[in-house]
């Protein structure tokens, strides 16, 4: 298969809009394990990890936001002021595979391959991320929400590709959790990430690998506020933690696979939507 490397990000942009057939690799955690594995022939490669405008993310004060770039790998978000900035993003990116895939898999690859079980997506989900997408001719911003249409099928059209992805910075615990058939290295069987806003009076909550798409229990979202006054820090019972995890579950559309039954899979979110709210009070 042939690989064109762009120089830069317009550079990129071109190769995009006048080459047919494309496909663009980001740190090729996913990519080569369906060339290897599955069979799956590309046709023409575009490698942007090299692209240093990619590699770069930006603490956007006085918005109260962070711009991470597309090429931005998850070891990169481990520790540091990001980690800092964005906890559950940490948490979240810890999970993620051997040291060495974390140092090549990105945030842009992950949102590339849209997997409901991609561990840094439901990050993404409770914090209502806003994705960039450059294209030749436009740029366009779209929410999570609005991106992610399927098992691996996103919003992307001809000529797109993601460059770069904003969250807000909270005030409020906010924290990542999943359940895996070991407990390292391990592809997610259910994950949970709850994100506490303490100004704003709210608790989000996204759920992975439990739907064709990362599910935000918008429900179990709302039922919360009404029990609780979610304003600065707050207390919860252990009955109303329970509820909103069964809450949390009944939204959820599991399947049945080699890696878990959907029973489980419900059974799995509702304990860690439970045990992530417990500590988000605690």
């Amino acid at each position: 298969m042939p690989v064109l490397r762009p120089r830069s990000v317009d550079h990129l942009l071109e190769l995009l809009a006048d080459t047919p057939d494309v496909s663009v690799l980001a740190g090729g955690t996913d990519m080569m394990v369906e060339i290897n594995l599955h069979g799956r022939r590309p046709g023409t490669v575009l490698p942007i990890g090299s692209l240093e405008e990619l590699r770069e993310w930006e603490h956007q004060r006085r918005a109260g936001t962070v711009t991470i770039g597309a090429a931005v790998p998850y070891a990169d978000m481990e520790t540091g002021e990001l980690a800092e900035l964005v906890p559950a993003l940490a948490q979240a990116a810890r999970t993620v595979g051997s040291p060495q895939i974390r140092a090549a898999g990105t945030i842009g690859g992950n949102l590339g391959t849209c997997s409901p079980a991609g561990d840094i997506l439901p990050v993404l989900s409770a914090l209502d991320a806003v994705i960039h997408v450059l294209h030749r001719d436009h740029s366009r911003d779209v929410h999570f929400s609005d991106f992610m249409t399927g098992v691996k099928r996103n919003s992307l059209r001809p000529g797109e590709f993601v460059h770069s992805v904003t969250v807000p910075v909270t005030r409020g615990w906010q924290g990542y959790a999943k359940v895996g058939t070991r407990n390292a290295m391990v592809i997610s069987t259910a994950s949970a990430c709850l994100v506490h806003d303490a100004v704003e009076g709210h608790v989000a909550l996204a759920l992975g690998a439990v739907a064709p798409t990362i599910v935000r229990a918008s429900r179990a979202e709302a039922w919360l506020s009404k029990q609780i006054d979610l304003r600065g820090s707050f207390s919860v019972s252990v009955e109303t933690a329970q509820e909103f995890g069964r809450r949390a579950a009944s939204e959820t559309s599991p399947i049945s696979d080699h890696r878990s039954t959907a029973d489980y899979r419900r059974h799995a979110v509702s304990v860690l939507a439970r045990r992530l709210l417990e500590r988000s009070a605690a």
